[in-house]
This record gives C-alpha cells, structure tokens and sequence, in this order.
C-alpha cells in the first residue's frame, strides 16, 4: 500500500519541478537583452586632447599602467588601423592618446 503513494508522490514532485524549470526557462527568455560589450567612446573631439579624452578613447582609466595602455591601444588600432580601411584621422586621434597617457607629447594636437 506504501509503495503507490511513494510512487505517486514523486510523480507529483517530477511533475512540479518540471513545471517550475518551464516557467523559470520563459521568464529567463522573455527578459530584455543586456549589452555585453563595452560601449566605446562616442562623440566629436575636442581642440586639444586632454587626459579624460585620451583614457575615453582608449577605453581605459585615467591613471593606468603603461603596458594597459599600449594593450588598450593595439586593440583599437586593429579595428581602426588604415592599412585595414580604417580612417586616417582616427588612427591619428588613437596614437595622440597614446602617447598623452604615455607622457610622450604635450597636447601637441593631430596632423588633421
């Protein structure tokens, strides 16, 4: 007599737990995507870069390594490098800002 009811019960547990993994499943679908990458600087530049600039466009932080920001720097080049049909003026923008949170040049401003 025990053993329908033991039976039964499980069935009845299977069946709850099915019935909750299918509604956890359609609640995990039917939220909004989230943006997985990280958003890129947006915007015009300024006259002469400053540091902010620099960092936003390299996607770094402000004071950061310098192996970061070569790192930084050699992963946007590869999507912007001219000789891949990148723009002539942006490449000249992210090697500006290199060398601004590198210390190399002084707000010299690009060649464009």
């Amino acid at each position: 007599m025990e053993t329908p009811m033991v039976a039964g019960a499980a069935v009845a547990a299977a069946a709850l737990a099915g019935r909750y993994g299918i509604l956890a499943w359609q609640a995990f679908k039917a939220r909004p995507p989230v943006a997985r990458m990280r958003r890129f600087y947006e915007g015009g530049f300024q006259t002469a870069m400053t540091r902010r600039e620099a960092a936003l466009i390299l996607g770094v932080r402000e004071r950061v390594a310098a192996e970061k920001v070569k790192e930084a720097h050699r992963r946007v080049m590869v999507a912007n490098h001219p000789d891949a049909g990148g723009s002539h003026y942006l490449a000249s923008k992210i090697n500006e800002a290199k060398d601004i949170l590198l210390g190399k040049s002084s707000n010299s401003g690009s060649a464009f």
